[in-house]
């Protein structure tokens, strides 16, 4: 392992944008006080609205690529070499607002611990998020803390690599390293990462106490297009799952947790969850069946269009 990060660490935080509209203010406004003493990177893919204009004023260092450039995994590790002096780099996304103002210096915390790799934190929903929406974010990000290594797989399984590019941070060498973000995956580019680092013999923090809001109303055919994402990585990245083991398992917890909560708080919604349930499933096993679909129809079913071009 590289040597551990020094008591007091140089932190980046990186934001990728694209046209980040009436939350980036907010997000500046929020953000910036929390990470004064931090190097703050804005990524612009091209915007056409003023997302780089407005970062520029705000005093952040703002590197503009290409739209047709920007790749999930790329761009980032391109921002960890770009932050060359930072031990510790925070992903932001530009929909994710923190919480309060001590929640960049909680997750940084995390790495105290010099065993660990990276660190994530919780999301909660925003304020008008769905049942469905709110319940997905309660589930994925618990109340309560942990620390993850390889020996957690069996117990875990798929969820043992779990991290968000959300609101994430990693110790830079140790990216680096383990082999950094891969570069041309659809989504998930947080999770291979989280993967690398535990088997380059790094741990995984989760800071149940640095919080941001984040959450998404996906409508029914975004929930399908997602998923069906989700299982073309799971094809191309084939030894995620057989080394952690398969999503079907982590899957069923989900629906059983989310048929109780709706039952609870919102039972008129409980005919609409089975059907996304359904469609997440259908998307999932079309993906994972990718390499017998024609282009043009891989690019019609998915999320991430530009993906395919």
């Amino acid at each position: 392992m590289p040597a551990a990060v020094p008591s007091s660490p140089s932190v980046g935080l990186c934001v990728p944008t694209l046209n980040a509209g009436t939350l980036w203010r907010d997000w500046l406004v929020r953000t910036q006080p929390a990470a004064k003493h931090f190097r703050v990177l804005v990524v612009d893919s091209s915007s056409d609205d003023e997302t780089a204009a407005i970062a520029r004023e705000s005093g952040c260092e703002l590197l503009v690529i290409e739209r047709r450039d920007f790749d999930h995994g790329g761009t980032r590790q391109r921002a960890l070499h770009y932050l060359s002096d930072c031990d510790i780099v925070i992903f932001l996304t530009q929909d994710a607002l923190i919480a309060d103002q001590d929640a960049l210096a909680q997750l940084v915390a995390a790495f105290e611990d010099p065993g660990v790799g990276a660190a994530f934190g919780r999301q909660l929903p925003h304020p008008d998020a769905s049942p469905i929406a709110a319940h997905a974010r309660y589930f994925n990000y618990p109340d309560e803390s942990r620390v993850v290594a390889t020996a957690d797989i069996p117990r875990l399984g798929i969820k043992t690599a779990f991290l968000s590019n959300s609101f994430a941070a990693y110790r830079r060498e140790a990216l680096i390293s383990a082999g950094g973000f891969p570069e041309g995956t659809i989504l998930s580019e947080d999770m291979i990462a989280g993967a690398r680092l535990l088997k380059a013999g790094w741990k995984l923090a989760y800071c149940a106490e640095a919080c941001a809001l984040h959450s998404h109303n996906y409508s029914l055919v975004e929930e399908f297009q997602r998923y069906f994402d989700i299982g073309v990585l799971h094809h191309r990245e084939a030894w995620l799952l057989d080394w952690l083991g398969r999503a079907e398992g982590e899957g069923g917890r989900f629906v059983r947790s989310e048929l109780s909560y709706l039952w609870r708080r919102a039972p008129w919604r409980l005919p609409e969850a089975g059907l996304r349930t359904l469609l997440k499933y259908a998307g999932y096993r079309l993906g994972k069946s990718e390499a017998r679909l024609p282009l043009g129809v891989k690019r019609r079913l998915s999320m991430h269009k530009h993906f395919w071009l």
